[in-house]
């Protein structure tokens, strides 16, 4: 996979800070699970709207939306991104969602571009270590509700229906399974803790379910 070199303006050594919190760390997830770079219709069109305009208010939304759309992160995973989770000679970032486990990915090219850029020339210097913060005084770390209206209005000015980060979840999760990933695959990359989670794609592709469907009690009796 090929890496994006570090920002050095906000002193990100490279090192992946997965000691924070309390909770249990996954087994890194293959690059070769995650799609191609491109990227659906709806996504590319939000995307692409993310990043016009040369100014600095851009750049944060073109990386929080690079994040949902091609990690299919949380909205409250991006936004509590830390500078020492992101692994820049691994090509790596540990996110830590729903009930403090910590997860390590690939981290695609164009996202890792599109962090560099914020970090570098869009991220005002202060003292937090949040990846994300807000651009004028006083910094604060970026809600989960700053990053649903991020999203909200990167869809309204594509011409989408206005959704939540979900959209981008589901969308990669059907882009992987029709690619031919597993579901259990799937459950891996998006994080989940259970399998009941991630069979809600299986409609997507019903032949996906069928080594995980279990005989009912009593069946064939």
């Amino acid at each position: 996979m090929e890496h994006v070199q570090a920002p050095e303006e906000h002193g990100v050594d490279g090192e992946v800070g997965l000691g924070r919190g309390s909770g249990l760390i996954d087994q890194p997830v293959s690059p070769r699970l995650l799609p191609a770079p491109g990227v659906p219709v709806s996504r590319h069109r939000a995307l692409r709207k993310s990043r016009s305009g040369a100014c600095s208010s851009s750049l944060p939304a073109r990386a929080v939306l690079s994040l949902l759309a091609r990690l299919g992160l949380r909205g409250a995973e991006a936004g509590g991104l830390r500078l020492g989770d992101i692994d820049w000679r691994a090509g790596e970032i540990a996110v830590t969602g729903k009930g403090s486990r910590t997860g390590r990915l690939p981290l695609p090219a164009p996202a890792g571009e599109a962090l560099a850029a914020w970090l570098e020339h869009g991220r005002p210097k202060c003292e937090s270590r949040s990846v994300f913060v807000t651009v004028r005084q006083p910094y604060r770390l970026l809600t989960p509700e700053s990053v649903r209206a991020i999203m909200g209005r990167a869809c309204e000015r594509a011409g989408l229906e206005r959704r939540g980060t979900h959209r981008f979840r589901h969308s990669l999760a059907t882009e992987m399974l029709r690619a031919g990933a597993s579901l259990p695959e799937v459950g891996q990359v998006l994080r989940h803790r259970s399998m009941l989670s991630t069979s809600i794609y299986a409609k997507v592709d019903q032949n996906a379910l069928r080594p995980l469907a279990r005989q009912w009690p009593g069946a064939g009796q």
